[in-house]
């Protein structure tokens, strides 16, 4: 959604507009929510630049470690996601860890949810005793 920044020539507020889609912001009369006036400036407050993602494919042991080292939950979920695509063989865990990552969440709370997702499992697999006979 795209987000505009204003200052006021006439009483010097500054404020943001909001517009579903650039045809709303052409179709737009901005004013003022100070003092109404339509005199306005319009600002550049900040600009993002989408950059081209890594290919961990190709990247060596090392490399990936230091991906791993870095604490950068998206860069690590975007590795993950490379390297393990889609592929069910492996399993629900692996799956949810990546999109925990990529949404951000720290490594430490992805960690902790990740023992407790094991050691659930864990207590719900049922204990098999065998005998020799």
């Amino acid at each position: 959604m795209p987000v505009y920044e204003y200052r006021c020539k006439t009483c010097g507020e500054r404020f943001s507009l909001f517009y579903k889609s650039y045809d709303d912001y052409d179709a737009a009369t901005p004013e003022c929510p100070n003092c109404a006036s339509a005199n306005l400036a319009r600002l550049i407050t900040s600009v993002a630049v989408q950059t081209p993602s890594r290919d961990y494919s190709h990247m060596s042991p090392q490399e990936m470690m230091s991906v791993l080292d870095s604490g950068d939950s998206r860069q690590v979920g975007e590795m993950f996601q490379q390297v393990g695509g889609a592929d069910p063989r492996l399993g629900a865990e692996y799956h949810e860890t990546t999109r925990q990552l990529l949404r951000g969440e720290s490594m430490d709370k992805v960690e902790k949810d990740l023992q407790t997702r094991q050691s659930s499992s864990a207590d719900e697999t049922p204990y098999k005793k065998t005998t020799k006979s």
